[in-house]
């Protein structure tokens, strides 16, 4: 075995040889050694070796590739082609309207008060373009007073609570922009409201609505927060309220009107007048009994509420019907993607090659709830009745697009019978309901 002190010698030898290459430099690759010759087995720096083989390889993996690109772009392009050439030339059914009688103008019907319809855009915050001229209109009917309110309002406060549940049930709460036509009742019942001058929610230089970007935000942050289980709903909350203020604005905890300044919820105590205990849903299906609170079990009833009041078929209409008839308006919700339906047309009706006029009933509504053709969908505002050859109309005031297409902008005249079968729910003063609602205290109010 070699001595620990033959080793010593062997490593500082190694130390000396390497210290000296290092400064006097190497034959043929740096510094010659003048005239003496290089220690013994000393490192020495030289050219990398070629590997023709290799460039061959890597030079053919290259033409390879980009052999494959090409192609791969020329079926890109060939399939892109394609979808564009399908869209163009894509048809949906539609009812042949030649032949079907519809009311001409919405000044034939018998309507109560309502602003004009406003586009809701880029969004998909129906509910709160209904909802809000629901209760402007209820503002009227109840002090005489036309005051626009602020529906960017309530979607705000709607996003917040949203998120804050989303953050509570660690992601199981649906989210997204849509809601039910409870919403704002439950956004006015905390937050109280305020008119459109105090806070229009748009800080776009052309005033329409896109909510593209903004819910894109929203939703990669959240999706960061569950992939990091960062269940800190505070500061949650805290982020996303900094999106949404960056694209609606920071609303306001106080504001001006008519020269005094007020809070949101003093505003709608005092000035609306509005009591939201006095305004309930109601809805018609076989999935539970009549004559109960329910859950009305659709994808934004992110609330889970359970006091929607359950009503036959023809109750259910009734109440409707009669509360158009009488001068209310009514906010109602459901399902509009039928071939019935057509913005050119500022029309929605039940053809005869869906299901004959006498064949509407409990049954054939709740078989299109079962078998999901009737979804909830779409939320607007019916704010006038006209009878016309013995059958209904309803004069729709809409925020969709699709109600722009026609002579008409933003309204629709909905037959009686569509409002029969494809509508899920309605949202109504208790005057509408009197006799029907159960002990109050039954509903779940959570």
């Amino acid at each position: 075995m070699p001595s620990r002190n033959g080793s010593r010698r062997r490593a500082a030898a190694v130390l000396i040889c390497t210290a000296a290459c290092l400064l006097f430099g190497l034959p043929g690759v740096g510094t010659p050694w003048a005239d003496e010759a290089a220690p013994a087995d000393c490192p020495v720096y030289g050219p990398e070796y070629d590997y023709p083989v290799l460039d061959e390889l890597r030079e053919a993996r290259k033409a390879l590739l980009a052999e494959r690109d090409s192609l791969r772009k020329l079926a890109d392009e060939r399939y892109e082609e394609e979808a564009e050439r399908e869209e163009a030339e894509e048809q949906r059914l539609r009812l042949d309207w030649s032949g079907v009688e519809t009311p001409e103008d919405p000044a034939a019907f018998a309507s109560a008060f309502h602003f004009p319809p406003q586009p809701q855009h880029a969004t998909g915050t129906c509910w709160a373009f209904a909802t809000t001229s629901f209760f402007e209109s209820e503002v009227h009917r109840l002090t005489g007073q036309q005051i626009r309110l602020s529906e960017m309002w309530t979607v705000y406060w709607e996003w917040v609570e949203k998120v804050r549940r989303f953050v509570r049930e660690y992601g199981h709460s649906n989210l997204g922009p849509g809601s039910q036509l409870h919403a704002t009742r439950e956004i006015y019942r905390q937050y109280g409201a305020v008119p459109l001058e105090a806070y229009p929610g748009n800080r776009r230089e052309d005033g329409r609505h896109d909510h593209t970007l903004m819910s894109r935000e929203i939703h990669r942050y959240l999706h960061w927060v569950e992939e990091n289980d960062y269940w800190f709903e505070e500061r949650v909350v805290d982020y996303v309220r900094g999106i949404l203020d960056e694209h609606l604005g920071i609303p306001p905890q106080l504001f001006d009107y008519n020269q005094r300044t007020y809070t949101p919820r003093v505003f709608l105590r005092s000035i609306l007048e509005l009591d939201m205990d006095d305004y309930f849903e109601i809805c018609s299906t076989m999935r539970q009994p009549f004559g109960d609170w329910m859950r009305l079990d659709v994808h934004d009833n992110w609330r889970r509420r359970e006091d929607y009041l359950n009503l036959p078929l023809e109750r259910f209409y009734g109440v409707i019907r009669s509360a158009v008839q009488e001068g209310y308006t009514v906010c109602v919700g459901g399902d509009t993607s039928e071939p019935g339906v057509d913005g050119k047309q500022d029309a929605a009706v039940v053809p005869s090659f869906d299901i004959p006029r006498d064949c509407i009933d409990q049954a054939s509504r709740e078989f299109r709830i079962y078998n999901r053709t009737t979804t909830d969908d779409h939320g607007f505002h019916l704010v006038g009745y006209l009878q016309l050859d013995g059958g209904d109309w309803f004069l729709d005031k809409d925020s969709n697009r699709s109600s722009r297409l026609g002579e008409h902008a933003g309204y629709y005249f909905f037959q009686g019978d569509y409002i029969r079968l494809k509508m899920l729910s309605a949202m109504v003063h208790r005057d509408r309901l009197a006799g029907l609602l159960p002990a109050e205290d039954d509903a779940d109010q959570d």
